[in-house]
């Protein structure tokens, strides 16, 4: 149909095009806000919600109470074990230095008389009571921290018992809110996409066409682009019997659309040749004559070949001659392309 309108004409068809592109798009972005906003209408659910209380409350602080130990009895034994390691170092150390320095000395009395090996004997005597004294701490602090790890365990399995019982309810009201918050959004979508079918239906080419047009495509991508991911799945159930049920709508009026254009053309077929090609528009006439297709039953034509002046599909008048000159020119053109005379008999330009 483009190749039937001026240059100029073109350019604002396509100007307009914009228009009602940026108009649909700021209006997608608003209604994709409206819509993701619309589930903070709702409360939100926990799983602790559901779970019996008070037992829950007072099993929460005795969890949090058992963990807050066991962390500190972690904290504890890293720090006997890092004194452990020390003493066993301080005594390791002292050993091998009274061993050298016992290889190297000049004995010259008992061993057991020598105040120097007496003194280093009680040293090293200390050294090892305090490697058993810190090894007695680590010990006492790995009992300490196994016994708050059990305790921490035992109240984690009463709380997993706690949660395994709420966990179906919540389930329950999970779904139940999810259904209304998807209620709230089919309100607000719904009759947008009413209200873009009647604008189609009576508005699409009227003189503000560009605004009904960027509705009707924010209508459409707000139903079936922004509502399809809040969808409730239940499975999958629900997904594919909303799809089967679309498909059958759209499939349903697709075939009765189908039908009304064959019978409207088997009616405009067995019009006379005059009075249809009155009653096609211009511009629609134009375009197909353009594409080497019949502007009647839209089947292709050869329009090169100058023998064909009516279409050996419906019958309908391609082309004719000049009441003034005679010179063969299309049935649709308005004015003769050889002398420029009024054809009166050519279609309506479009309104």
């Amino acid at each position: 149909m483009s190749k039937s309108l001026r240059l100029s004409e073109k350019w604002f068809q396509r100007g307009l095009w914009l228009v009602a592109l940026a108009f649909a798009w700021f209006l997608i972005g608003l209604g994709g806000k409206i819509v993701g906003n619309l589930g903070g209408v709702e409360d939100t659910l926990t799983l602790e919600q559901f779970m019996q209380q008070p037992r829950a409350a007072q099993l929460k602080a005795t969890l949090a109470q058992q963990r807050q130990r066991q962390a500190e009895a972690n904290a504890a034994l890293l720090q006997a074990r890092q004194k452990h390691q020390v003493a066993v170092a301080n005594s390791h150390s002292t050993r091998e230095t009274f061993d050298n320095w016992l290889a190297t000395r000049s004995v010259t009395a008992r061993s057991e008389q020598d105040p120097e090996v007496i003194k280093r004997t009680r040293e090293l005597d200390g050294l090892a009571g305090a490697e058993r004294q810190a090894l007695a701490l680590v010990e006492a602090q790995e009992q300490a921290y196994l016994d708050a790890s059990q305790a921490t365990d035992k109240a984690q399995a009463q709380w997993q018992v706690l949660e395994e019982a709420a966990r179906e309810p919540y389930g329950d009201a999970l779904r139940a809110r999810e259904l209304r918050v998807f209620g709230y959004r089919l309100l607000l979508t719904l009759p947008l996409l009413a209200l873009a079918g009647w604008l189609f239906k009576t508005r699409r080419k009227g003189k503000y066409w560009p605004f009904v047009w960027g509705f009707i495509i924010f209508a459409g991508f707000a139903f079936f682009v922004e509502l399809v991911p809040y969808l409730p799945s239940y499975g999958g159930y629900v997904r594919y019997i909303v799809g089967i049920a679309l498909t059958v709508l759209v499939g349903r009026q697709a075939i009765v659309s189908l039908q009304r254009y064959l019978e409207r053309q088997k009616a405009a077929e067995a019009m006379p040749d005059r009075e249809r090609r009155e009653t096609l528009q211009y511009d629609v006439a134009l375009a197909r004559l353009a594409k080497s297709v019949c502007p009647g039953c839209e089947r292709k034509v050869d329009l090169k070949d100058p023998s064909i002046d009516f279409c050996p599909h419906c019958g309908i008048g391609l082309f004719d001659h000049c009441g003034h000159c005679q010179t063969r020119k299309s049935a649709f053109s308005r004015f003769c392309h050889a002398c420029g005379t009024s054809a009166p008999a050519a279609p309506q330009q479009t309104g």
